[in-house]
């Protein structure tokens, strides 16, 4: 029988910059921030595997061949923190297939073998009828390497790269955002597992880039978040971000600047929640102003892009009356 459970995850609270390895207790451990499903492993005392979300979702039937995986390198008894990731075909992590995957459940046996899923690791909590939660994460980490460290980077499960070293986590933060990778997680070599806190610290690989305002969230005179378009190749203005709230000083400039939309807007007036970030059909339809698409304000987004949409709110930075609209790249660009 497990020590604990059903297991709360711990989690992350995001930063703006890489902090020195002086600031952790202990010193900091870095890691890269895979964008995947989040998963909990766990193989009871017959053997049988869990795959869980952070909001203690199955995943092992959607996953057959990631909890295979975790079967026969993981023996009864052990509990294991990762990512459940998908590595397209141009070599860059594909979340969209993931989505996929999970909403194909009892499809997840056939697709296993079109779309392989590899899990990667980055903790344990218990294994051998220990409770591994209050030890320090130096000493985890030593576990979980005795566990997993001769598989090979192909290997369907694999424990994530660590390094204590900034300067070189700073070269991953640089280097692996070509491949999809979001950011940095930093954790404190001394920390133990704390279930359901958010402790450790992670850091989004951000751009600086443009896009155009086709509506708001609130009202025209006071918005409160944005709806941001770019146009296609062929010339139509398609939905890419919702912007995080806006500051108090963003509403009134905005405001000014802003106009209704006339009755050749070409969204529809309310947009699915897939639209303007998060999955679709997750949250009810976003309901907004439609304004019109002139207005070009510069965003500060993450790594995370599908179909050429980011997953994940964006910041508002600036109004940019400098620029047009059709100076402003492309959608999917």
């Amino acid at each position: 029988m497990h020590i604990r459970s059903p297991v709360r995850p711990m989690l992350a609270a995001v930063i703006d910059e890489i902090p020195p390895p002086r600031s952790c207790p202990g010193g900091c451990r870095y890691e890269p921030k895979f964008d995947g499903f989040r998963a909990v492993g766990i193989v009871d005392d017959d053997g049988a595997v869990r795959l869980t979300s952070r909001r203690g979702t199955r995943l092992d039937e959607a996953f057959p061949e990631v909890a295979a995986a975790v079967r026969e390198r993981l023996a009864p008894g052990t509990v294991v923190d990762g990512e459940i990731v998908r590595w397209g075909a141009d070599g860059r992590l594909d979340f969209g297939a993931l989505q996929r995957r999970h909403a194909a459940g009892r499809r997840g046996a056939e697709l296993a073998r079109t779309e392989p899923c590899h899990y990667v690791v980055f903790d344990v909590l218990e294994t051998g009828g220990e409770d591994l939660r209050p030890r320090p994460l130096r000493d985890r980490r030593a576990v979980l390497e005795a566990l997993l460290g001769g598989a090979g980077p192909s290997a369907p499960v694999v424990i994530t790269p660590q390094t204590a070293d900034v300067d070189e986590a700073r070269v991953w933060f640089d280097a692996l955002v070509v491949q999809g990778v979001e950011g940095l997680v930093v954790k404190d070599a001394d920390g133990p597992y704390l279930e359901g806190r958010r402790r450790w610290r992670k850091v989004k690989r951000r751009t600086i880039t443009e896009a155009i305002v086709g509506g708001v969230t609130g009202t025209r005179q006071a918005p409160e978040s944005l709806i941001l378009g770019r146009h296609d190749i062929d010339g139509r203005l398609r939905v890419v971000a919702r912007t995080t709230p806006l500051p108090p000083e963003a509403r009134a400039s905005l405001g000014d600047v802003l106009r209704h939309a006339g009755a050749d807007h070409p969204w529809p007036a309310e947009l699915p929640a897939g639209f303007a970030g998060g999955p679709y059909g997750s949250h009810p339809p976003i309901r907004y102003v439609r304004t019109e698409p002139e207005t070009v304000v510069e965003m500060s987004a993450d790594a995370a892009v599908e179909e050429g949409r980011w997953r994940h709110a964006v910041r508002f930075v600036r109004i940019r009356p400098d620029l047009l609209p059709s100076q402003v790249p492309l959608f999917g660009t």
